[in-house]
């Protein structure tokens, strides 16, 4: 299995899709004209706007479910391996993934809203959406829903459980096996009370964990301070190839910094189209804009945080694929656990358990959000009809469990592999859909700025914009 999973990610993640990403990238920050940093105002405004309502949730709510799914293991666990992979370098190549992918964000997320729909009164939007309804292609988007149905259903939540699995039997010697079987009650008690609970429980946490998070990285970059300046030339100079010790991994920095950036923001894949769709708002772009915030606050300050605690610290070593190791400071030691070592190191009797306390939380809301996007996809294909016993969204609820106690008990290279794999296929639907969908969204955004310029709240009318198959916006109207 992990040989054949391993052969096809050379095919779905070569070099032509990670540069596919950062291409996209830069042409809709050209086609937007920066509005990842021209709307930064509106972006922190907007997400604390609006209320939620019995269909929808708000922008506070959307964001958060949506943070839920990228402050993960990605944010740990992901920055840790594009650095054992890639080099220190690899870490800028994440922050120019999550610059220019923020724009990405603000297209594919508008578009959710754009297109979204009202299914058994609840919102619902995302990828398959807009291939169903921008570009009428039915077949293609039933196959884009499957896709994602397997991915968040089956593939990613292995991950997830995968790296609280480990952390947990670093810190407090818990077997694998009873750490799945706390993760699979705890989630199944949630998942089963509904969007409106995980919803609630992603609003709770999420920023709770992010600042916890956050003040102790904070802290061991204080007792470090002096040496700061030293890894941010690191990390530069590993970038270009002008590093003496991490020399000649340019090409691996750019290929694992722009994988596990995009794997930590989401941005392009179309993961994170799904919250959006949900959100209860009043014009597409202003969700667009929250959508876009959130990668800032995800691979910008949460990755940063968590690598420059590893760079500072040293607990990290360099093995690029295929090549022997240039540093071996730790031996036999697996990259998702780099971060705990850093932070015991600096703290002691205290970071080890820290870490992973965090790392539950930060992957438990991550397995919440993968089921509502599943969730959503089973929703798209099944649309509005009554099914008997509800018996589809109990089994991909069955499923999802049952993937994460398999994803705790396994090795990290299997599950990782299945989820780069289903990430990549994801991402070249995705990609191609919103290349193909661009000018509706860049509409959107001329409206939106539009009404802005006149002093308006900005509300959105598709059929003065000459938009097709925005039928809930035109009922709305």
């Amino acid at each position: 299995m992990e040989e054949l999973v391993n052969w096809l990610n050379g095919y779905v993640w070569s070099s032509v899709l990670v540069y596919t990403f950062l291409g996209l990238g830069l042409l809709f920050t050209i086609l937007t004209r920066f509005v990842q940093i021209r709307y930064i105002k509106d972006m922190l405004k907007l997400t604390f706007q609006g209320g939620g309502s019995k269909a929808g949730v708000s922008s506070f709510q959307s964001l958060t479910m949506s943070l839920g799914s990228r402050i993960g293991t990605g944010n740990v666990a992901g920055v840790a391996t594009a650095i054992a992979f890639g080099g220190p370098g690899a870490v800028f190549w994440m922050w120019i993934a999550a610059i220019l992918g923020s724009a990405t964000s603000f297209v594919e997320t508008t578009l959710s809203q754009v297109y979204k729909s009202k299914i058994n009164g609840k919102y619902r939007g995302g990828t398959p959406f807009y291939i169903l309804k921008g570009l009428k292609l039915k077949w293609f988007a039933v196959m884009a829903a499957v896709v994602t149905l397997i991915v968040m259903g089956y593939l990613w939540p292995g991950v997830q459980a995968n790296t609280v699995a480990l952390t947990m039997n670093n810190a407090f010697g818990m077997s694998p096996e009873v750490t799945g079987m706390v993760i699979v009650v705890l989630l199944g008690f949630i998942i089963f009370g509904g969007v409106k609970r995980i919803a609630k429980t992603a609003e709770v946490i999420v920023p709770f964990m992010a600042v916890g998070y956050i003040l102790v990285c904070i802290i061991i970059l204080s007792m470090n301070f002096s040496v700061l300046p030293n890894v941010v030339s690191l990390i530069f100079t590993s970038a270009f190839n002008l590093n003496s010790t991490f020399g000649g991994l340019m090409g691996s920095a750019i290929a694992w910094g722009v994988q596990r950036g995009v794997y930590s923001s989401g941005a392009g894949i179309g993961s994170e189209t799904f919250e959006a769709g949900a959100a209860e708002v009043s014009h597409p772009a202003k969700q667009g804009l929250v959508q876009a915030f959130s990668v800032y606050i995800d691979t910008l300050i949460i990755c940063p945080a968590t690598a420059f605690m590893i760079l500072i610290t040293g607990m990290y070593d360099v093995q690029p694929e295929g090549k022997a190791p240039i540093t071996d400071r730790l031996g036999d030691v697996e990259p998702s656990a780099y971060a705990q070592l850093a932070v015991e190191s600096a703290l002691p009797s205290f970071g080890i358990a820290f870490m992973a306390v965090s790392l539950f939380f930060f992957c438990f809301t991550t397995l919440l959000s993968y089921y509502y996007k599943a969730e959503t996809n089973l929703a798209f294909l099944i649309g509005n009809k009554k099914v008997k016993f509800d018996w589809p969204n109990h089994l991909l609820k069955v499923t999802l469990l049952v993937a994460s106690f398999y994803g705790s008990i396994r090795t990290a290279d299997v599950v990782w592999a299945m989820g780069d794999l289903g990430m990549g296929t994801m991402a070249w639907i995705n990609l191609t859909v919103i290349l193909l969908l661009a000018k509706p969204a860049l509409k959107v955004l001329k409206d939106y700025t539009r009404q802005r310029k006149a002093n308006k709240d900005p509300v959105f009318k598709p059929a003065k914009l000459g938009i097709d198959g925005a039928e809930f916006w035109e009922k709305k109207a």
